[in-house]
């Protein structure tokens, strides 16, 4: 890692491959993981002792072992290696593949997806991206490797059902293996290796400071957010797939609605996002977005047997979808102190995986117990809990992350530097963390005098 130069500075080309390469081995595994959500229940026949509970089970099980396994993976990447665990974790991604793939049962395919979901790579590899960027461009970074996994998303709930309709459920299951060990490839021959690797606050959980997010209420908000958004998302699944070929659209035709709804409603929410962010308007625009949940689950407990009607709702759950799944982390970056940034996106990650296992559980009893009405009335209760939850929230300060390597200073010299930082115009705030030789800023972006700040870091650090 070299010190960081030029806070306005492109990333290198070794930057540029690792990131690209990390994002794609990223988009690789949760393209086969999301490959399976818009299928499963119309496949279930297949396969014996199915029923609606254990369907349910399995379209969300991946998420319960990765809520367990993810920041373990993540703690044990520091100790043996970033990519001896992400191979680790890939070849377990294969195993619950196979295992899926053979299993003539319910029960296999939902052994399967348990293993799929321990492989949890997603610490090591954004631990990793910290150890290949500098400073400045590790945001800019992990941005990129997010928006790869919605694209995926998009990808997987289109083309699954067009997918399996060729190959059928188990060849699915063998196809996203191979997409696993190409994966793999990509990781061992493109990805470059780290000169050092070592710990990062802003990348990575630090377990010591679980008490201190734990105690942030407005933390603790968004979780149950995410944690809400994905219980809805997998309850639905459980049954949207089975409406729509009851509605009488063919399983292999899913795609045509799936397809255009993910994508207008994507552009659909490009106003509002420039309305949180540049407009500075993001409670107003995050409380629409999940009253825009609610509305929608309760169209579709009224008009889930009409095929127009949920295709209407289904595009306005997933502009309130997709616009949650954007605003949600840029409010838990904005929201955790500098130096506990890793840690926060750890619980948070943890949150969605356990809201995926809970909601696809509970979204397969409820439709085997009382139908599909109840699992919609369901996802309607829980986002309205949220939404009344979301009310009292404080609005979020509009503050980005900056991190400065001060590799270079003595300790003296880098509390001199912070002292004078301070005094920037847009500059809210500055941890040091001297054993790391790092500083963790808070700054307005639109009031950050940049061309000062680069002129302290010439001072102090470049020369």
């Amino acid at each position: 890692m070299t010190t960081m130069q030029d806070i306005t500075s492109p990333m290198t080309s070794s930057e540029k491959r690792a990131t690209l390469s990390l994002a794609s081995i990223y988009a690789l595994r949760m393209f086969g993981l999301f490959l399976i959500m818009p299928v499963l229940s119309l496949f279930a026949e297949q396969l014996e002792d199915t029923t609606p509970a254990l369907i349910g089970w399995a379209i969300g099980a991946y998420g319960l072992s990765q809520a367990i396994f993810q920041i373990p993976f993540g703690l044990i990447s520091d100790r043996i290696g970033r990519k001896k665990v992400i191979v680790f974790g890939l070849l377990l991604f294969v195993l619950g593949s196979v295992v899926a793939a053979v299993s003539t049962s319910i029960y296999g395919v939902l052994l399967g997806r348990i293993i799929q979901g321990a492989g949890a790579i997603a610490g090591p590899i954004m631990a990793l991206v910290a150890d290949l960027t500098q400073e400045v461009h590790r945001t800019k970074a992990m941005a990129l490797i997010g928006a790869s996994i919605g694209i995926s998303f998009g990808v997987a709930v289109a083309a699954g059902p067009v997918i399996a309709h060729f190959i059928g459920l188990h060849g699915l299951f063998w196809l996203i293996a191979v997409l696993s060990i190409l994966a793999i490839g990509v990781l061992i021959f493109i990805v470059p290796n780290p000169r050092v690797s070592k710990k990062h606050r802003d990348a990575e959980v630090m377990p010591a400071q679980f008490s201190k997010v734990l105690k942030n209420a407005e933390l603790l908000r968004l979780n149950y957010g995410i944690f809400t958004l994905h219980v809805i998302l997998t309850a639905s699944f459980v049954v949207l797939p089975l409406l729509m070929r009851d509605a009488g659209l063919l399983p292999a035709e899913h795609w045509k609605v799936y397809l255009p709804v993910f994508i207008t409603s994507m552009a659909g929410i490009i106003p509002f996002i420039i309305l949180a962010e540049k407009k500075r308007q993001m409670k107003a625009v995050f409380l629409g977005a999940i009253a825009a949940l609610v509305l929608a689950d309760i169209g579709l407990m009224q008009l889930h047997g009409s095929l127009v009607g949920i295709i209407g709702l289904l595009w306005l759950f997933f502009c309130g979808f997709n616009l949650l799944e954007a605003t949600l982390p840029s409010l838990i970056s904005k929201t955790a102190p500098g130096d506990l940034r890793g840690t926060a996106m750890g619980i948070y990650s943890t949150s969605q995986f356990l809201g995926a296992g809970i909601g696809g559980a509970v979204g397969g009893w409820c439709y085997g117990q009382f139908g599909a009405g109840s699992v919609f009335l369901f996802c309607a209760a829980a986002a309205a809990s949220w939404l009344l939850l979301s009310l009292s929230m404080t609005p979020p300060r509009y503050w980005a992350n900056l991190l400065i390597s001060l590799e270079q200073l003595s300790e003296q010299e880098a509390n001199d530097f912070a002292a004078v930082v301070l005094k920037i115009s847009g500059v809210e705030d500055i941890t040091l963390h001297h054993e790391e030789a790092v500083a963790y800023l808070k700054v307005d972006n639109q009031q950050l005098d940049r061309d000062q700040l680069q002129q302290l870091i010439t001072r102090y650090i470049n020369n």
